[in-house]
């Protein structure tokens, strides 16, 4: 049977699918996760610099390297579980250990990244969390823990899968640097659903963390866009003059435009990161299918009530920039149909002048036509009395006489002559 050729990407399409498995963890078990970005281009960064600390810290333990241009590694360091994701903007660090510390969310438990190395990363810190996980039968005491470990204010805590786990956060930065997530898992849970809901908080914090930015670019944006208001707001009063230079109206749009054009060039890849960014927040709580717990808010309402607000500012920013942007388009249309009317106007004006010129060329033109009949006549005449000289003798008429006769028939002749010639022209 003859072999069909495979696409040459067919693999990689169906690998990608399985580029980065969920983690299995055990309980009870502890985690520490970091994320590192670059503060500029992150986008565009050295990725090979990313997998050299990686590797760096590979070596610190004798570990294995990864495959050569791989964007997902798992392994063992030392007594513990690492594993390393590479995505657009960020790459991720997550390291799992068995049991829990004495003192909840210890910050030794980050101590397992050396010092030397965070101080050497290719990128700064985005987020980073400690995640301790607890077995437990019932409900009883996890209230009291959230409280103890947690700020009440704004702990989120609730069931998820249908009530084989219990999560609670307060998404506040404790004195260590560090977000805290504690995971209260049912003794029948296995260790792999324990892994996915650990990713799924690590994702939730981390997007969370990306789309902030989009906030923050979103207010520094806020007086930048009040002075393109301001100049739009001027330049289309100015328009209302009618003493207004139409070119310094012209020239003070294409300067505001272009800035505007510029602004929305530039945070552009921000604001659409932001609102992907938003979206897989938003699609990772869903999953969880979160029930309330004793009255507590969830982690969807926590992200209603904080998250979302951020992101209806970064939206709300886009669309005052494409709506200036529009307005600024629409102030040179206005413009141009200033421009054009008055081109109108004084085309018109012109067109009337030139009218009153023809009318004057025309009248000259017949005034001409009447000397002319009338020169023309004057040596017609003299040529017809000094042809008809010989007959004043034979018929004895007077030259006076002859003249009188032959003015108004040469006239006559002449006129109709230089009138056939003139409608002949036309």
């Amino acid at each position: 049977m003859p072999s069909i050729v495979d696409h040459p990407l067919r693999y990689m399409m169906a690998n990608e699918l399985h580029a980065r498995p969920f983690p299995s963890v055990d309980a009870p078990s502890r985690a520490a996760y970091l994320a590192i970005k670059p503060e500029v281009n992150a986008a565009g960064r050295d990725r090979a610099a990313d997998r050299a600390h990686l590797i760096d810290l590979l070596d610190r333990f004798g570990a294995q390297h990864p495959q050569p241009n791989a964007t997902h590694y798992f392994g063992t360091i030392g007594k513990h579980q690492l594993k390393w994701e590479s995505h657009t903007e960020f790459v991720t660090y997550t390291i799992f250990g068995e049991g829990v510390a004495e003192r909840p969310f210890d910050a030794a438990t980050f101590s397992i990244f050396p010092q030397d190395w965070l101080e050497k990363a290719p990128g700064t810190r985005i987020t980073s969390a400690l995640i301790r996980v607890e077995v437990s039968d019932g409900d009883e005491g996890l209230l009291q823990k959230a409280h103890d470990w947690f700020v009440p204010e704004s702990l989120a805590i609730s069931r998820v899968i249908s009530d084989d786990l219990v999560l609670a956060g307060d998404f506040w930065i404790d004195t260590g640097g560090h977000m805290r997530f504690a995971v209260f898992a049912r003794p029948h849970v296995d260790s792999r659903r324990i892994g996915r809901i650990v990713q799924r908080l690590c994702e939730i914090e981390t997007y969370k963390a990306m789309s902030m930015l989009g906030l923050s670019r979103a207010r520094d944006l806020n007086p930048k866009m009040a002075g393109f208001d301001t100049q739009l707001s001027r330049l289309l009063d100015e328009m209302r003059s009618a003493s207004a230079d139409p070119a310094n109206v012209l020239q003070g749009l294409l300067e505001v435009s272009t800035e505007i054009e510029n602004t929305i060039a530039e945070s552009s890849f921000r604001f659409g990161a932001t609102e992907a960014y938003e979206k897989i927040v938003n699609q990772r709580i869903a999953v969880l299918r979160e029930e309330r717990f004793d009255g507590r808010q969830t982690f969807g309402e926590f992200m209603m009530r904080r998250f979302d607000p951020a992101m209806r500012t970064v939206k709300s920013t886009k669309e005052r920039l494409h709506a200036m942007s529009e307005r600024a388009l629409r102030a040179g249309d206005l413009l141009r149909t200033r421009v054009d009317v008055e081109r109108s106007a004084q085309n018109q004006e012109l067109l009337t002048s030139m009218d009153k010129r023809a009318d004057l060329q025309l009248r000259l033109q017949r005034t001409v036509e009447g000397l002319s009949v009338v020169a023309i006549s004057y040596y017609a005449v003299n040529l017809v009395l000094y042809m008809a000289s010989p007959l004043q003798e034979s018929f004895g008429v007077s030259k006076a006489t002859l003249g009188a006769v032959a003015t108004p028939v040469v006239l006559l002749l002449v006129w109709l002559m230089v009138n056939r010639i003139r409608k002949h022209m036309e």
